[in-house]
């Protein structure tokens, strides 16, 4: 899609009568900034653990001018609930009415700007609103969706939310929203208007048990996007997982950092698959693991500490197999 008229192309193949108006040719904000969840290739489902969010989700988006609002500390999940229905359709696993529709994420800060239409600047929101309006098998994922309701957030403090008021009154719009507790209470109450268009679904932090199946389902799609990848049984990652889950509690963490479940132990996890990359190697080894433990930054030192002394009793037998020497892996 092209935005001004300077883009318009000019070969011969795409040639456009100069006569056609620059009023005639669409302007789509979803193609030009949003991402389409059905369109991405899953390994894995992306909301392990979450069927009850997903759940919800699902029976809002079926609710007549209803839209849906994750709310949520960070790192809990909210954008894989959101992929784990995109993923869902993907694979028929949703009710009739749902089978055709179609995700796009979109920053909310990707409509923080205007656009040049038939020469005069017209606002994103806008734009977005009237296209939204036009295609009713469209449901919109924003993050960070505080930010239409945050006026200093907005674009000479414009309210973006009273523009997407009457589309979702109408049931034209369908969207999910995404926020974290703070910022639902501090900007998202105060708009009553604007919150009674949404259901409310609480995205709580995993426990431990649920976290470790996270973790097992989710490594795989690591895999795939490092190339590199576990040569361990299923009974050795689950140990490996459980050991990044407990020494990541609630009790470990920097506080300032508010990571959680399961963004805390994924990026650990994530870390031993760099380390692997880093030293040219195809296979995730415990040296990898214990690199990724040893330089986690979201845990507090003595914890930390521990932490180390204690993987290094209890993954005793793969570092002697596979003849580590952790002076040098520190």
């Amino acid at each position: 899609m092209y935005e001004t008229l300077d883009e318009v192309p000019t070969n011969n193949s795409e040639q456009q009568d100069i006569s056609t108006p620059l009023a005639n040719m669409k302007v789509s904000i979803l193609e030009r900034y949003a991402q389409n969840l059905n369109d991405k290739e899953y390994v894995t489902d992306p909301a392990i653990g979450r069927d009850n969010e997903v759940k919800q989700a699902i029976m809002t988006l079926l609710t007549p001018e209803k839209s849906a609002l994750l709310v949520g500390k960070a790192g809990t999940g909210k954008t894989a609930i959101v992929e784990g229905i995109a993923y869902r359709i993907q694979n028929k696993m949703v009710p009739i009415a749902l089978q055709n529709k179609k995700i796009y994420k979109l920053n909310v800060t990707s409509l923080l700007g205007k656009t040049t239409v038939n020469g005069e600047a017209e606002n994103r929101v806008d734009l977005l609103v009237k296209e939204l309006s036009s295609k009713p098998d469209v449901v919109l994922f924003l993050d960070e969706t505080h930010v239409l309701v945050n006026k200093e957030g907005g674009e000479n403090g414009i309210d973006f939310a009273n523009m997407f008021k009457a589309g979702l009154d109408r049931g034209d719009i369908k969207m999910i929203g995404a926020t974290t507790d703070e910022e639902y209470e501090h900007y998202i109450l105060r708009d009553r208007a604007f919150l009674r268009r949404f259901q409310k679904i609480d995205v709580a932090e995993v426990d431990q048990a649920t976290c470790v199946k996270i973790l097992m389902g989710t490594y795989p799609k690591i895999e795939k996007k490092t190339g590199v990848h576990f040569e361990y049984t299923d009974y050795v990652l689950e140990r490996i997982m459980k050991f990044i889950v407990d020494m990541t509690d609630e009790y470990k963490r920097i506080y300032e950092i508010s990571s959680r479940y399961p963004d805390i132990c994924l990026t650990i996890l994530s870390n031993a698959f760099t380390y692997a990359l880093f030293d040219n190697e195809h296979v995730c080894k415990i040296k990898h693991i214990y690199k990724a433990i040893c330089n986690a930054r979201n845990v507090y030192d003595d914890a930390k500490k521990k932490a180390i002394e204690k993987f290094k009793v209890d993954f005793d037998d793969l570092i002697r197999e596979e003849h580590v020497d952790l002076t040098d892996t520190d």
